[in-house]
């Protein structure tokens, strides 16, 4: 198959002799989401691709991993598979106003839900294998390491190391959870060891503000264990909208967790009772389980890059170009290891486009305007955009915002006290939408199709003309006519401290 490959920054054209000097292509460290996207993707234009990854565990370390990577493995599909777990606990509740006899007691199978996690992530393990191999991937499983501008070295399971030859070599290692530092840390968990537990807890304190922090906040009380929830800002979720963060500090609180806002762990201690926290405030909390969701490192650390010369920055992460490539020409990277947009569609985003650009032919650069996300909290929130901050801190000039806070209909028969809020931010000059936000339920799912509208560049008016469907929550997006506020560029400093 003819093809076009990228030799130094330039298209050159197939049959160069110095392109049967290498055994492959290409080859990638590492097979989670970007990775295999990656190498299918190239395989699939015409290049010999070699991918390694470390053996499958639930439970990652520096030798550990498995074919999918942290999302599929421990990550957004475990995770999100013990949120619908959750839900239930408030759906059962909600039923009996709605006719259904339940009885008082309800039980809760921990072990039973978490099989089936394991099961669907194991399936999901070797559908990513199976594609890998149809594109006519090679799979090696062992440890990759870089030895040279063009070489990888892998360090199979029974210790023999295989050194291959690659034109291109893809950095796709992704990133591992960390533990604060502070005395008793080993007492702790993270969300890896969070998605593995044998036994429920039922008391668990949760340390972080943001996403994983609040997931797994929602996830344990769901299931009906005590959460304490520990953050050093004012509200959770920093670098969101800070009217969205209030709301689901709210929606939390409601749900009966508790909230310690400007608060963190001074240490840990084991105890007859449990794992005794010491908070900064002197105050003690006793739990069976402490989990640290206080950030994530790249996985640089062994892949040897000092010695050939790519850089990476003070976190570890790799430094690359708008075009995902290093500063040594046959070296690349995408994904989490990159540390610009942590989320999975982005790393296939990068992936996609390093494919196409290297091997199709078709130079492209990821585009991160506009990148919808959500927090799987319950209920979950979901945005795209710019927040109401962001937009003022731009200073294009005057922003409106439109803000609805309803309760969604199915809680006026069960009762459930929990307002569904929604947000638009746009610019007064143009009308066009700069941003929008969705605390409530089916959050996610609405904001998919909101991000299409940011993409195409709608405007307010085109939201206004647009037919909403009845009844539903998503309506509310295009029915909101009232400005709730105007806000002038220079009139207040975006900046928050909560």
């Amino acid at each position: 198959m003819a093809r076009k490959m990228l030799n130094d920054g330039e298209l050159s054209q197939p049959n160069q002799e110095e392109q049967t000097h290498f055994d492959f292509d290409l080859f990638v460290i590492g097979a989670g989401s970007g990775g295999v996207r990656a190498a299918r993707f190239s395989a699939n234009f015409g290049a010999k691709v070699g991918i390694c990854e470390l053996p499958f565990h639930p439970i990652s370390s520096e030798v550990i991993g498995g074919v999918g990577g942290t999302c599929v493995i421990r990550g957004c599909v475990p995770k999100k598979i013990l949120v619908y777990g959750a839900s239930f606990g408030g759906e059962l509740e909600d039923a009996r106003s709605y006719g259904w006899e339940v009885h008082e007691k309800i039980d809760f199978d921990w072990k039973k839900l978490l099989q089936k996690k394991t099961d669907e992530i194991l399936r999901l393990n070797g559908i990513y294998k199976r594609l890998l191999s149809n594109a006519g991937v090679k799979l090696y499983e062992g440890e990759g390491k870089i030895v040279g501008p063009n070489e990888v070295e892998v360090t199979q399971l029974d210790g023999t190391k295989l050194s291959y030859s690659a034109k291109h070599i893809l950095i796709a290692t992704g990133s591992r959870a960390q533990r604060a530092p502070i005395p008793g840390q080993e007492l702790a968990i993270t969300s890896d060891e969070a998605l593995s537990l044998e036994e429920l807890p039922k008391r668990a304190v949760v340390l972080g503000g943001g996403y994983i922090a609040v997931e797994f906040a929602s996830i344990w009380r769901g299931m009906g264990s005590t959460v304490d929830l520990l953050f050093r800002k004012e509200l959770p979720l920093r670098g969101f909208d800070d009217e969205m963060r209030a709301v689901v500090a709210r929606n939390l609180e409601g749900r009966g967790i508790n909230l310690h806002p400007r608060t963190t762990i001074k240490e840990l201690i084991k105890s007859e009772e449990g794992v005794k926290v010491i908070t900064d405030h002197g105050e003690e909390i006793v739990a069976d389980v402490v989990l640290f969701a206080t950030g994530r490192a790249p996985n640089t650390k062994r892949l040897n890059l000092k010695a050939v010369g790519v850089e990476v920055d003070q976190t570890g992460a790799v430094k690359v170009d708008e075009n995902s490539r290093t500063n040594v020409p046959s070296i690349w990277a995408v994904g989490d290891v990159t540390n610009r947009m942590n989320l999975t569609p982005v790393a296939l985003m990068e992936g996609t486009c390093f494919a196409k650009t290297v091997f199709g032919g078709q130079p492209c650069k990821p585009d991160y305007r506009d990148v919808p996300c959500a927090v799987f909290c319950i209920p979950p929130l979901s945005v795209v955009g710019l927040s109401e901050e962001q937009a003022i801190e731009q200073g294009k000039g005057d922003i409106l915002v439109f803000t609805s806070s309803f309760n969604p209909m199915r809680n006026t028969i069960s009762g459930r006290q929990e307002k569904t809020v929604m947000k638009l931010v746009v610019d007064a000059e143009t009308e066009k939408v700069l941003g929008a936000s969705m605390c409530g339920p089916e959050a996610p799912e609405i904001m998919q199709g909101i991000a299409v509208a940011l993409k195409c560049g709608a405007t307010k008016a085109q939201f206004d003309s647009t037919v909403g469907i009845h009844p539903s929550s998503a309506e509310e997006f295009v029915t909101m006519r009232s400005v709730t506020r105007r806000v002038a560029a220079a009139s207040s400093n975006p900046k928050t401290n909560l």
